[in-house]
């Protein structure tokens, strides 16, 4: 079955960094675009950056310049690397697949204080 496990999250004060990764099992990894997503409290899940099989990547506006998502093949593994984290930045953060329909992980918190 399809796992998505993230990690990686934490409480960092503003402008520091995290690093997340979300191990993915039960599909052909390399053959699919895999993206991440947040839920900050009160509000609706949004998309924050996507990469695609071939490597193409896609952000959100709020974190152009401070996010970088990447993907390892052979460890079926995507990461998205955070700096320069703002309050804003704050919530719940899942790893995403689209196969016959979407799949969530279970998230980690990422916690920046100002």
């Amino acid at each position: 079955q399809v796992q998505l496990v993230e990690s990686g999250g934490g409480l960092v004060q503003a402008g520091g960094s995290l690093r997340l990764s979300c191990a993915a099992s039960g599909f052909i990894f390399s053959d699919n675009n895999m993206a991440w997503h947040r839920q900050a409290p009160g509000r609706q899940r949004e998309f924050v950056a996507l990469i695609t099989r071939a490597g193409s990547t896609n952000y959100r506006d709020s974190v152009k310049g401070r996010f970088t998502i990447s993907r390892d093949n052979a460890k079926n593994t995507v990461y998205l690397q955070m700096n320069s984290l703002k309050p804003e930045d704050t919530g719940v953060y899942y790893c995403t697949v689209v196969l016959s329909r979407n799949y969530w992980g279970m998230g980690t918190q990422v916690t920046v204080s100002s």
